[in-house]
């Protein structure tokens, strides 16, 4: 393993254990998480679920190689006091948001369960591939200790991959939100895009690496002190690792006015002026960033 790369903050880091036919990644989330929460006034118990969702999007969204893919992360609430938790990633750029009931939000505690939070609801990971314009969804029950391991289900479900998911986030005073992750997975053997239905899961070289990676603790993946690069070192120093950084990740709200525009074109004129206040213009909130899009019948009129 290389010592001259170091890889801090708003960058995963992949590596490949080959010995053992497992891969991974790390990223820890810092400024750019913070770009996305100033957005919002989130109490503490929303702003860890969302950082840790955010994190969750790049681990898995940064595993797309086709250019122009997206990974959109989606939970929803089967009566829960989170009403619906969106992120996505895209080509480096990051975004996501919580609606939730604030009121029941405090009732649920400090400390509150996946159930707590969304009651029986489900976790639908998405994957567009735009070079090949695939589209593949799975969708799991929000079940376990945390939406990671929801995520674990997905694989285990939908992918028949054997996957290992830590995520952490905290509030410093200093740094304000920090949160980290890591995925850590089997390959199955052979040849890519081999049957896969009869993967062994009791292989002695994934289970050992699943135990050690079980040891990472929440404050080594949030510590702005340790390099993802001496993380990977800690964990796997017996074998050979290679590591290589990612994609840098940005917040990523596409909103703009002739986005918006190009959106309501798209409807039929009457239902534009249905739309439009007494200025004659629609007001478009975006979720993502909280901004105010006030877009005139005019604008619109030149995107058809």
């Amino acid at each position: 393993m290389s010592e001259t790369i170091e890889t801090w903050f708003d960058q995963p880091l992949v590596f490949t254990i080959a010995a053992r036919h497992v891969r991974g990644r790390f990223v820890r989330l810092g400024p750019v998480l913070n770009t996305i929460m100033a957005a919002h006034s989130y109490p503490p118990v929303a702003e860890r679920l969302l950082a840790e969702a955010l994190v969750l999007t790049v681990l898995l969204g940064s595993t797309l190689k086709a250019d122009g893919g997206q990974m959109t992360l989606q939970a929803q609430t089967g009566g829960g006091p989170i009403e619906l938790l969106v992120c996505d990633y895209r080509g480096g750029e990051l975004r996501g948001y919580l609606k939730f009931d604030a009121e029941r939000l405090a009732e649920a505690g400090l400390d509150p369960t996946l159930f707590a939070l969304f009651g029986e609801g489900f976790l639908a990971i998405t994957f567009d591939q735009e070079a090949t314009n695939e589209r593949y969804q799975g969708i799991v029950p929000l079940e376990g200790a945390s939406i990671g391991e929801a995520a674990e289900h997905y694989f285990e479900q939908s992918e028949q991959i054997s996957s290992l998911i830590k995520l952490a986030a905290r509030h410093d005073a200093e740094a304000g939100c920090v949160a980290g992750g890591m995925l850590l997975q089997h390959l199955p053997e052979g040849e890519v895009g081999r049957d896969r239905l009869h993967v062994r899961h009791d292989v002695p070289e994934w289970e050992h690496a699943k135990a050690i990676g079980a040891t990472l603790k929440g404050e080594e993946l949030t510590d702005p002190a340790i390099s993802l690069e001496t993380l990977a070192w800690r964990l796997f120093h017996e074998d050979e690792v290679r590591v290589e950084p990612g994609v840098t990740v940005s917040r990523g709200c596409r909103c703009s006015t002739d986005y918006f525009a190009g959106v309501l074109a798209q409807f039929p004129e009457a239902e534009q002026r249905d739309m439009a206040d007494d200025q004659g213009k629609i007001v478009v909130d975006c979720a993502f960033c909280s901004r105010i899009f006030p877009i005139a019948l005019e604008e619109i009129a030149t995107h058809h």
